[in-house]
């Protein structure tokens, strides 16, 4: 088949957007960048096109692809009709496991009605380039599916385009390999398989659900409204289309399918600061005993993340007094499709004083008191990647200071227990082992501080002891900082090298727009966009329009408290 993946708008180059604003010179030629999948030719091949003049197209040319390399049909985003296919092929291949199923579960795969199993895919889907065979995670599906799995992991290699040459390669059970469907149907068969049954779900109050349940010793109040964000003389910021203005701030921004929030041209008090900021990737490495764990490498690009904004809940996801704003992604879809109240932006008290001081006059009283409340401009989008639900913040402050955040909530990606599993994280519940993982997030800082010619300065501070010059004989210690430039040259290994740095930063070019890409996930081992190069041109970042690329995350090792979902 032949379709349209994504389409997505196609950012004007940045010269010709600085000649707009700052000389009055024309408007750049807006562009969309459309993704195609020739998968019905007979070489199959992932086709970007530039398409424009927007609103109204009427011609396109061949978009280079990431890293000047043509992307392998296998390397390309799933789509919803592959997962249609693969749950078909699924259930068929496991047709002669139904018993064991049952019995072990008591839900299955055929003629389920409100009984059935599900699955959840892992990534990458191989072990090396040309591989498209993926680990299956069997599920009973019921609320928090994510924390039911059924001891049971397939391996389904789905590489041909033709689906019915598709096969279940190898299988895990309970702590157990197998090779084929009919050797593991032939163990159960014989009574020789160690059987994990799982208990009867309940009807009501199942862990894994948000139902409201327990009370706290203490008496306080819980069900009564907690406390609330007003704004009692109206809104002090101003929100028209995507550009948004906020004391001092000024900047556009929008919602990009493929990465998420994109900010452009944010100025404070009419000066530019940044061209842009942006997330440009989402990464969760995780630990594991069974193969579906052990093999978990997920790159969030390439579950298109930007496109998994659905709507924010008013009083819970943002305040009641929030603007929302709808977003439009047209993403493995026959047409644009809205997503309402995808952001939201608001104004927050921090609770804490952005500054003051008391002036004591050390006799009981004071000459002064001064001090400045805390707030901020919030803007807000999250995405739900499967499992796990990601907020994205870009906060910005009266002070001049531009903030961004991820909070990480949701369910925690979670296999089967096996006392073997315990090396690699918690058992949570009876049958469920959470396993230790680590989430990195990669963002574009593209500043522009008094013009776009910048330099990068690191700032080394060492302890020193010196003679006091005002007291013979006495020493003095402290810190003394010692500018430098340049950063240490950086070690090759085989994750993705984006992860590798705190803080990278290099000369901007056009042809190097972000860290990642939407083909990375399934080609994590040849990716068309190599960070690395980025920062192997050994290129001067002296006064040069420079690009800092920086990465956060944490640890997460899952404990009991994740269960629901986590904190």
């Amino acid at each position: 088949k032949n379709s349209l993946f994504l389409v997505e708008l196609l950012p004007p180059k940045k010269r010709s957007a600085l000649r707009f604003l700052e000389h009055g010179g024309p408007r750049p030629r807006r562009e969309a960048r459309a993704v195609v999948f020739f998968g019905a030719q007979a070489e199959p091949n992932v086709t970007e096109l530039a398409v424009g003049p927007l609103p109204r197209p009427s011609s396109y040319r061949a978009l280079p692809l990431p890293g000047g390399r043509a992307v392998p049909f296998w390397a390309r985003p799933m789509t919803r009709l592959e997962y249609e296919l693969l749950h078909g092929a699924l259930v068929a291949a496991l047709a002669p496991l139904e018993p064991l199923l049952r019995e072990a579960t008591g839900f299955g795969f055929q003629n389920c009605s409100e009984r059935c199993l599900t699955f959840s895919d892992i990534a990458p889907r191989g072990l090396g380039p040309g591989e498209r065979r993926t680990w299956l995670v069997i599920q009973r599906f019921v609320e928090g599916f994510f924390l039911h799995p059924a001891g049971l992991e397939v391996l389904l290699d789905h590489r041909d385009p033709e689906p019915r040459r598709w096969a279940v390669l190898r299988l895990w059970y309970n702590g157990r390999y197998f090779g084929s469907v009919r050797e593991l149907a032939e163990s159960h068969a014989r009574g020789a398989l160690p059987l994990a049954r799982l208990p009867e779900p309940p009807a009501r109050q199942l862990f894994s659900s948000y139902e409201p349940r327990g009370r706290f010793s203490s008496g306080t109040p819980t069900d009564v409204h907690g406390a609330k964000v007003c704004e009692p003389q109206g809104r002090r910021y101003r929100l028209r289309g995507n550009r948004l203005e906020y004391g001092g701030w000024s900047l556009a921004f929008r919602l990009r399918s493929s990465a998420g929030l994109q900010l452009f041209d944010v100025r404070f008090d009419g000066e530019r600061v940044a061209y842009e900021v942006s997330v440009q990737e989402a990464i969760a490495f995780y630990g594991g005993h069974s193969p579906a764990a052990m093999q978990t490498k997920y790159m969030d690009a390439g579950w298109a993340m930007g496109a998994s904004s659905y709507e924010l809940a008013r009083g819970v996801d943002c305040p009641e007094t929030a603007a929302f704003l709808d977003a439009h992604h047209l993403l493995d879809a026959d047409g644009p499709v809205r997503f309402p109240r995808a952001l939201c932006v608001f104004e927050l008290p921090t609770g804490v004083p952005l500054r003051r001081h008391f002036d004591s006059d050390f006799q009981g009283g004071f000459h002064f008191y001064a001090g400045l409340e805390g707030r901020a401009l919030v803007l807000r989008t999250t995405s739900t990647v499967y499992n796990y639900d990601y907020i994205w913040d870009f906060l910005l402050y009266p002070n001049g200071v531009l903030e961004s955040k991820v909070h990480a909530t949701g369910y925690i990606h979670a296999t089967f227990y096996t006392p073997e599993g315990r090396r690699y994280g918690s058992r949570v519940h009876s049958h469920l082992l959470g396993n230790i993982h680590t989430h990195l997030v990669h963002y574009k800082v593209d500043l522009d501080v008094a013009g776009s010619g910048n330099s990068f300065e690191t700032m080394d501070i060492r302890f020193e002891n010196i003679s006091n010059p005002w007291s013979a004989g006495a020493r003095v210690s402290g810190g003394r900082g010692r500018a430098g430039t340049g950063a240490p040259r950086p070690q090759v290994d085989r994750t993705p090298h984006l992860c590798r740095y705190h803080l990278a930063v290099t000369r901007r070019h056009e042809n190097e727009p972000s860290s990642s890409s939407i083909y990375t996930q399934n080609n994590p081992w040849d990716p068309p966009v190599t960070f690395e190069s980025f920062i192997r041109d050994n290129e001067t970042i002296e006064d040069q329009d420079l690009v800092a690329w920086v990465t956060v995350g944490f640890l997460h090792v899952p404990h009991a408290e994740d269960i629901p979902n986590t904190a």
